[in-house]
Order: C-alpha cells, then structure tokens, then sequence
C-alpha cells in the first residue's frame, strides 16, 4: 500500500502558529457579515446558493472558504443563515420550517406560501420528492390535512358555507374569489381534482352542495339560488 505523502513544509508547521493566523483570518469578518453575504446572494439568484453559485456571483464580497472555515461547513454556514441546503435538508429540518411557517401565519402552510418565501424556504418539489406530497408533509408535521373522503366532505362544507353568503351555489370563479380572500378554503383547482377532473366535475360538486343544503333544510332552486 501506498504511504500517504507528508511535504517538508507542511510538516514544518508550527500549529499554535497556524492557529493564531487562522483566528486572525476569521476576525477580518464577524459571522453576521458572512450570513448577510449569503442572504443577498440567496435574493440574487432566487435559491440557497451552492459555493460555486456564491463564489460566481460578482457582487459577493467574501470566498466561500472564508465562510467554511468561520462556520465549520457550507450547510452549517446555510442554516445559520436560515437558507436551507438544497440537497442535505433532513426530513425533520424540513418538517420544521412548515411547523415555524405555520406559527408565523398563524394556519396550514401551502405551496403557494412556499413559493411567495423562496429562497428562504425549501421548494414544494423538495416535499413532494421526500414526502410524496406536501400534504403528507403537513400531517406530519403535525398539521390538521383532510385526505380522501374527509377531503371531499371538508369541501363540500366549505362550499355550503360559500353557497349561504352567496345566496346561490358557487361557481368556479366564485371560489377562486372567495380563496384569495380566505386561504383556509381549498383551492379551486384543488376542489377540482377531488373528481378526478372528470368532464361535470364542478356541476358534480355543486349537487353535492345543493344535496348538503337541502339535509340542512334549505331551498335549493334548479337554477341554484339558495333560498
């Protein structure tokens, strides 16, 4: 077997030496500095960067080596950053940025409020290909996510909801407006693909509403005024 090399200079070091001009290296740069040098980086090319991403950006005052040695590594250096590394993330770093996002805004977290937080937070893809889906993600996060039937019947209680403050059975469009004023609806789209995106799928779900109301005890009219 090969004997691993050792050069003369190396070898020559004297370590308490090399320890106090790294510690004066370090000093040129307070760790606060180094983080918002990866936070402006992060704005500019729309993700938590790589080191070769960092290291090419022109408006990067510092070497990616700089923030290594004062970190201890790269995705050490992301975190304290609050940039979570794109490859490396664990699951349960994943599943605690949607528990501190959930705290932040004070409901389930959805991938629309992923993407209005990039780069600093993982991408709803990363979720999907760990989790198989976000709301898989959520439920295990700890969140409150309707699947299957709770799904189906979590919407239709929505759109009973909507169809009273309407006076009449929601349209699509009604509830993609009622859903930018109220982000714990469903998404339309969402709401759509419960039937599988089947040709009626919206007519289908508003007999479902109007069968829901009329068990309430409420008029129904064939052109769907709710009475």
């Amino acid at each position: 077997m090969a004997r691993k090399r050792t050069f003369r200079a190396l070898a020559g070091i004297d370590p308490d030496a090399l320890a106090s001009f790294q510690a004066g290296i370090r000093k040129r740069y307070s760790d606060e500095e180094l983080l918002g040098e990866l936070r402006a980086c992060a704005d500019r090319v729309g993700r938590s960067p790589t080191m070769r991403e960092f290291s090419d950006d022109p408006e990067t005052q510092v070497h990616p080596q700089t923030v290594i040695e004062h970190f201890g590594s790269w995705n050490a250096a992301k975190r304290e950053a609050g940039l979570l590394p794109r490859r490396f993330a664990t699951r349960e770093e994943l599943l605690q940025v949607l528990r501190d996002l959930g705290e932040e805004l004070g409901r389930v977290p959805t991938a629309r409020d992923l993407e209005e937080r990039r780069p600093n937070v993982p991408s709803k893809s990363l979720y999907w290909h760990t989790f198989g889906s976000l709301a898989t993600a959520l439920r295990e996060a700890g969140f409150d996510v309707p699947v299957g039937e709770e799904r189906l019947e979590r919407a239709v209680d929505q759109g009973v909801a909507l169809a009273r403050r309407l006076g009449r059975l929601p349209k699509f469009a009604d509830w993609a407006g009622a859903r930018r004023a109220d982000e714990a609806l469903m998404t339309e789209w969402q709401v759509y693909r419960l039937f599988d995106s089947r040709r009626g799928a919206w007519s289908t779900f508003q007999f479902l509403i109007a069968q829901r109301l009329r068990e309430q005890g409420v008029d129904v009219s064939t052109e769907g005024a709710v009475g």
